[in-house]
């Protein structure tokens, strides 16, 4: 209730965090498929609503949902979910930060909801159009977008692997996207290679030792071996490899410590 007080459209999950009403045309598919027009609920994240009275009775209709989600970009907010996770040698922080360093936007201080698996989900508000669109990793590896038909778990749900919860410090309200985010967020997945000039290393490549040369204290084995994760991914690892040892090494790591971990990099 208070979420749907302060303007997020809300909806009752399930501890799988699925929407906990099942569909009211389960064996009856409709064609064009039902986005709740029939008046029913069941319709997913299109039966999100502020209206204290809606929520109340959908939430009764599902007495064993222990979770609600939060319908990205609706009014007011237009809400913008990026789902940075830590599995599967994915790092969605260290993603976000590469990407945000390679093009120029800061991170703004927002809302940061931690996930059970060790995550986080940051929220930010976007333009009411065009809608961004939901993806799984194509940003970059690691980064979920949640947004136009989409939705967040949200702060204080209980799932199966435990419950999402703000983060202390956070900000209260959801940040404004950053342009030349929200930019990448719309840009559809490229479709066409373009080789780069003679003489010239791709920008990936060169965008990849500038964020490894330029890691922090405390960040610069992650920082590497994420950016050799990438690098192999890319067919460029064995090309790049002397460029990230001697960027690493001008962070502060020893050349064997950076080898070690470009190593770990490529066996993974």
């Amino acid at each position: 209730m208070r979420a749907a007080e302060h303007g997020y459209p809300v909806i009752p999950l399930t501890r799988g965090k699925l929407p906990a009403i099942r569909s009211p045309h389960r064996g009856h598919p409709e064609v064009p498929p039902c986005r709740g027009g029939c008046g029913r609920p069941g319709h997913g994240v299109h039966d999100a609503s502020t209206d204290p009275l809606t929520v109340r009775r959908l939430f009764a209709t599902a007495p064993w949902a222990t979770g609600y989600g939060i319908a990205c970009g609706r009014a007011p907010h237009h809400l913008i979910g990026l789902d940075l996770d830590t599995k599967n040698g994915a790092d969605g922080v260290i993603a976000l930060r590469f990407l945000a360093e390679e093009h120029g936007f800061p991170i703004p201080q927002t809302v940061v909801v931690r996930t059970p698996s060790g995550g986080c989900h940051l929220w930010l508000t976007g333009p009411p159009a065009p809608p961004v669109p939901n993806s799984a990793g194509r940003l970059a590896p690691g980064i979920d977008v949640r947004g136009a038909g989409g939705y967040l778990v949200g702060p204080g749900s209980l799932t199966t692997h435990g419950r999402y919860v703000l983060a202390p410090g956070c900000a209260s309200h959801p940040a404004p996207a950053p342009a030349a985010l929200l930019h990448l967020l719309a840009a559809p997945p490229p479709t066409a290679h373009r080789d780069p000039a003679p003489g010239a290393p791709p920008q990936p490549a060169a965008a990849l030792v500038r964020f490894v040369r330029t890691a922090p204290d405390g960040q610069r084995n992650a920082r590497l071996f994420w950016a050799a994760c990438r690098a192999y991914e890319s067919g460029l690892g064995r090309e790049l490899t002397e460029r990230l040892t001697e960027a690493a090494c001008h962070t502060g790591l020893s050349e064997q410590e950076a080898r070690a971990t470009i190593a770990s990099a490529a066996h993974r």
